[in-house]
């Protein structure tokens, strides 16, 4: 059995392993209610028992034991004609329109980060990181999840209808099959009444 000071030891010499958790973050309520259950029900017990004994042992960023990755994923625009008119007549999209929707995705997904980051910035001992990436967000989530080597993965469940579930698929559902970490997904505090 290892003692509190076994454990800070071990700190000190660098051997404990600094633990990653990813939250994914998009624009619905229920994705930052993932966020505040993470940071209210798992941090609030990693953080307390990290360094008892010495809780400014773990201000500074390199000695942080917990990583917290806020992802974005933002769908890859790539509309460049619409059909219009009978026969097939095709209207292009000129340039300038796809540059506007590129960057005011870029503004909403700076956002959305600042947002969540803002959210963190009280919890000590834990190193924030922001990461947008653009594509499909189930693939982009699980190849970001292997590739970071992430030990937690965090997504707020939208609590889609069986209907739209089958249609449109679900990024929780497919994150917690094909991940390859764990998977906590966080229910809205409606769907968690029923």
């Amino acid at each position: 059995m290892e003692t509190e000071k076994g454990k800070l030891v071990a700190q000190q010499e660098g051997l404990v392993k600094k633990t990653r958790i990813m939250v994914v973050i998009d624009e619905s309520d229920e994705s930052f209610h993932g966020l505040q259950w993470t940071l209210d029900n798992l941090f609030g017990c990693i953080t307390a028992t990290a360094a008892p004994e010495q809780p400014e042992a773990n201000d500074e960023a390199g000695s942080r034991l917990i990583t917290l990755s806020l992802v974005h994923v933002q769908q890859a625009f790539h509309l460049h004609y619409v059909p219009a008119g009978p026969g097939g007549t095709a209207f292009y999209i000129p340039s300038s329109v796809e540059e506007s929707v590129k960057k005011a995705q870029q503004q909403i997904a700076k956002a959305l980060v600042s947002r969540a980051s803002d959210m963190c910035k009280d919890k000590m001992n834990i190193e924030v990181e922001t990461l947008v990436f653009e594509g499909d967000p189930k693939e982009k989530i699980c190849r970001a999840a292997q590739e970071m080597h992430v030990d937690l993965l965090v997504i707020g469940s939208r609590n889609l209808g069986k209907f739209k579930r089958a249609f449109l698929g679900s990024v929780s559902d497919y994150c917690a099959q094909h991940a390859n970490c764990p998977v906590l997904i966080v229910k809205s505090p409606k769907e968690a009444n029923k």
